[in-house]
């Protein structure tokens, strides 16, 4: 099987493969971003705001190919195509915007005669090592507010993830962007190993498995480079009454299968209070049942999309299998389909012992785990009682009893009565195994930025 592949989901047909860089190629891929990262730092930086204001138009203008291109790729349905096609737009253009002014100088108080000035500079070409969930957003979201600081990127994307990476580097280029101030690199391994040490390279971003981001957490600290790490969670979703049952759990459901769960920050984990938690399951179980597989091109009433890989939807079926051998319930769902397709129906898992291997596992996939708890402080305890900490939400009629139980949640970002805020303007990143750094928002600027200090002696 070739590396870098278009290979539709659906059917494991491979539709187009591409060649893996040479190291020859590596080189060039390295030489050519520094150079233009000489170029492009010297425009000012409104001009590279209007660069990167024409990304999000012509995002806009192909949305429909765009789209398509996903919906083959890693299989989500084109509605999610659209809806992820149209965020990374908003990111994009959010940065071209909003960018300029929150990297502008300001001056500090001093005590030293004279003007303390910080400035926000460019540090010069970054690696970003992305992966298959969200071609366009995990891209949009690292490199449109380091293109408008003044960096250059190296976009290494997942194997799956070719030809979407093709089209963002062709839009890039069309939109003016400097032939080799955004590459598509189709680099293995030991390659991106060679590029983390390369001085030429000055920092990587990586969103992915926590092994992956252990891997590269080292390289870039042997290097002495700055990383941004995000690496997923099993968020909990804390239930601690409500007076719709039914609609809060359609809620849970839906975001928890958004994408066929294959989402860092879905909620992983619904810990629900016993008063409520047979309705809750209940209305789960009506939601799971009678799912049928669908094509995610032409998805129609009652279907579900195909996972990324058959790959993928193999190891989400062994990990529920798993759960249920070590004592948990399937109370719906959990078919993975014959032949070679990635279809693996939405599922509500039950019970999962809290001293089982299962416990501590994330699964990227359409699986509702459930937990029943007694009081509030058994919801909080077990909310953070993981090694991951991304995200997580607290529901309840009583928003200052939520408030009390979300502010001490040990994750990157809470939420009270809402899943998740998402939105360009909101940054995006967690604490303990889920990694660090921030994304989007005001911070994801100045990631990669140099906060140089510039003083004047008065």
């Amino acid at each position: 099987m070739a590396k870098y592949r278009v290979q539709n989901p659906a059917t494991g047909e491979i539709i187009e493969s591409f060649e893996s860089a040479t190291d020859a190629q590596v080189e060039e891929h390295l030489a050519s971003s520094d150079a233009v990262f000489r170029e492009w730092r010297e425009r000012s930086v409104q001009e590279r705001a209007a660069v990167v204001k024409r990304v999000a138009e012509i995002f806009a203008e192909r949305r429909e190919e765009l789209a398509e291109i996903i919906a083959v790729e890693m299989g989500k349905s084109i509605a999610e195509s659209l809806d992820e096609v149209d965020f990374a737009t908003d990111i994009i253009e959010y940065y071209a915007v909003y960018g300029p002014g929150l990297i502008t100088d300001y001056e500090i108080p001093s005590t030293i005669p004279g003007k303390a000035i910080i400035e926000q500079l460019p540090v010069g070409v970054l690696l970003g090592v992305m992966p298959w969930n969200f071609p366009y957003y995990q891209v949009a979201r690292f490199a449109a507010p380091n293109l408008v600081l003044g960096n250059t990127i190296l976009l290494k994307h997942a194997d799956i993830c070719a030809k979407s990476n093709l089209v963002i580097q062709e839009i890039m280029e069309q939109a003016g962007v400097p032939v080799g101030g955004y590459q598509a690199v189709f680099t293995s391994h030991d390659q991106i190993a060679t590029m983390i040490a390369d001085p030429r390279v000055q920092g990587v971003s990586l969103t992915g498995s926590e092994r992956a981001g252990a891997i590269i957490g080292a390289q870039a600290g042997t290097h002495l480079k700055k990383a941004v790490l995000e690496l997923g969670g099993i968020d909990p979703m804390v239930v601690l009454d409500s007076d719709n049952v039914a609609e809060i759990a359609k809620t849970a459901w839906e975001f928890r299968t958004y994408n066929g769960g294959q989402v860092c920050n879905s909620n992983k984990r619904m810990i629900v209070m016993a008063d409520i938690y047979d309705e809750f399951v209940a209305e789960l179980k009506k939601l799971a049942t009678g799912l049928t597989p669908g094509d995610q091109l032409n998805l129609g009433e009652g279907e579900f999309a195909p996972l990324s890989t058959r790959a993928a939807a193999e190891t989400v079926n062994a990990q529920v299998q798993r759960a249920v051998a070590e004592g948990a319930t399937l109370e719906a769902g959990g078919v993975l389909s014959d032949g070679p397709g990635a279809h693996y129906s939405p599922a509500v898992l039950t019970g999962v012992p809290r001293d089982s291997a299962s416990y501590q596992e994330e699964i990227f996939g359409p699986v509702a785990t459930v937990y029943k708890v007694h009081s509030d402080e058994e919801a909080l305890e077990l909310a953070n009682d993981c090694a991951l900490g991304l995200g997580g939400s607290v529901f309840s009629t009583d928003e200052a009893r939520a408030a009390r139980v979300a502010s001490k949640l040990e994750v990157g970002m809470a939420h009270v009565n809402i899943i998740a805020a998402e939105a360009a303007e909101i940054p995006f990143g967690g604490v303990k195994r889920s990694g660090f750094g921030r994304e989007m928002g005001p911070v994801g600027i100045g990631e990669f930025a140099n906060k140089r200090l510039y003083f004047v002696s008065a």
